[in-house]
């Protein structure tokens, strides 16, 4: 999010746009491809530049040139913040393993691998669908299904048994559009209304509200849906 708004608040403000915010961020980018978002972004502010190539260089006017001006700003962000993972998350995934789980991640940025990393959490995963994989692998990114599907046939696991675990968006409507068992929509700002709207079949705030029904507990909210 931080990147994102490096790129586009001073871009738009030079054009006399509406000003970037938050709300842009979750509506037209998270979860997408990097270019995609870009395109997305633009387009809701009616404004239209050549494609490019991937090869341009961050200073381009293009859609390829402002994708690759943001992936600079990313690594810049990274090494100035760093990054701590949810603690939520971190707690589901322990007891997702003490469960002899599979676990995947699915994400559309080609910086997957090194955000792990940097969060300590690079081996925890055993199968990344990262932007790279889907580019090398042709497959489209969310909210096409296709990246989680990948994921699955790596794990070894029929979709029908998979969860799909979103925050955005792009990520809820891939798993709504994939024959996956159950889709997990995690409210980080997108609103709980709009990911049950996209197809979650349950929403909760944080990801350690998940963990009594993994471990076999009943949970609070068990048996009211």
């Amino acid at each position: 999010m931080h990147a994102w708004a490096r790129l586009f608040t001073p871009f738009l403000a030079a054009r006399g746009a509406a000003p970037y915010g938050d709300a842009d961020y979750f509506a037209h980018i998270d979860g997408k491809p990097r270019y995609d978002g870009v395109r997305s972004l633009l387009a809701s502010r009616g404004i239209r530049l050549p494609e490019g190539d991937v090869a341009d260089p961050p200073s381009a006017e293009t859609v390829h040139g402002l994708g690759n001006r943001k992936n600079a700003a990313f690594n810049e962000t990274l090494a100035e913040e760093g990054v701590q993972p949810y603690p939520a998350s971190v707690a589901l995934l322990d007891a997702i393993e003490r469960a002899g789980g599979l676990v995947a991640v699915v994400s559309s940025s080609k910086n997957a691998p090194g955000v792990l990393g940097a969060a300590g959490l690079a081996d925890r995963f055993e199968v990344v669908v990262d932007g790279i994989v889907a580019a090398r692998e042709g497959l489209p990114g969310k909210p096409a299904p296709d990246t989680f599907v990948r994921a699955a046939e790596l794990l070894g696991v029929p979709t029908e048994a998979c969860a799909v675990i979103e925050d955005a968006e792009s990520g809820v409507a891939a798993g709504a559009a994939g024959p996956f068992g159950l889709v997990i929509g995690v409210d980080r700002g997108v609103g709980r209304e709009v990911l049950a709207r996209l197809g979650a079949d349950v929403v909760v705030d944080e990801l350690d509200e998940l963990v009594p029904a993994v471990a076999g507990r009943p949970g609070p909210q068990e048996g009211s849906a």
